[in-house]
């Protein structure tokens, strides 16, 4: 198989700054009660200014080759704003944000921004797990009468469920980078040994009952 370099170098940033942290022998437990071996907070990168530079250029590519060039770039809260914000400077183009849920005071926006009806957008998001989030931003784009070109993120866990979800919402999705890459550098760099190695690829196979 050919070798995405950007997505392996992508993977090593997150590693190098703990953005994604492994520990296949003391898991995390997420918000949703299961437990992981892996933990991602891509917020880090901002923190960076040489990665961050990075990965917005790699959005802005991935953006470019994949979709053209938008009318406006929209980050989903929270995780995308900071990014999305940075691709849309990168890209010249206007910026709107996603809340989770409509603002409970003043006009009780759900989309932060100026923007007008027919106008295509690209979706920025940090990370996609089940893409249950992702894709009730992308709904609230479609409800305000804008075309979704589709959705870019930095990293993606491969669940089935997300590529279930995003193909029902017939939504285009790219990443800049994913779990099995990530693997790879891990194993590569002696991040993990080969024992944690097929800890981390149990997980992924079914991440509901691995502790079970």
């Amino acid at each position: 198989m050919i070798k995405d370099n950007t997505a392996l170098k992508v993977a090593e940033f997150l590693l190098q700054i703990k953005a994604i942290k492994l520990q296949p022998d003391n898991p995390f437990t997420w918000a949703s009660g299961i437990k992981s071996p892996i933990y991602c907070d891509n917020r880090k990168i901002l923190s960076y200014p040489p990665i961050r530079t990075y990965i917005r250029q790699c959005f802005s590519a991935k953006i470019e080759d994949t979709f053209g060039k938008p009318d406006i770039i929209a980050g989903v809260a929270t995780g995308g704003i900071a990014h999305g914000a940075l691709v849309a400077q990168e890209l010249g183009l206007p910026f709107v944000y996603v809340r989770s849920s409509a603002k409970g005071h003043g006009l009780g926006n759900i989309i932060e921004g100026d923007y007008k009806e027919g106008q295509s957008v690209v979706v920025i998001e940090d990370l996609i797990s089940t893409g249950g989030s992702s894709l009730k931003a992308v709904e609230d784009l479609r409800a305000a009468k804008l075309n979704v070109k589709g959705l870019v993120s930095i990293f993606t866990y491969g669940f089935d469920v997300a590529q279930d979800n995003f193909e029902q919402a017939n939504c285009t999705y790219k990443t800049l980078t994913n779990y099995e890459y990530l693997l790879d550098v891990a194993i590569d760099k002696n991040y993990i040994t080969e024992d944690q190695l097929v800890t981390l690829r149990e997980w992924k196979n079914d991440p509901e009952n691995w502790m079970k």
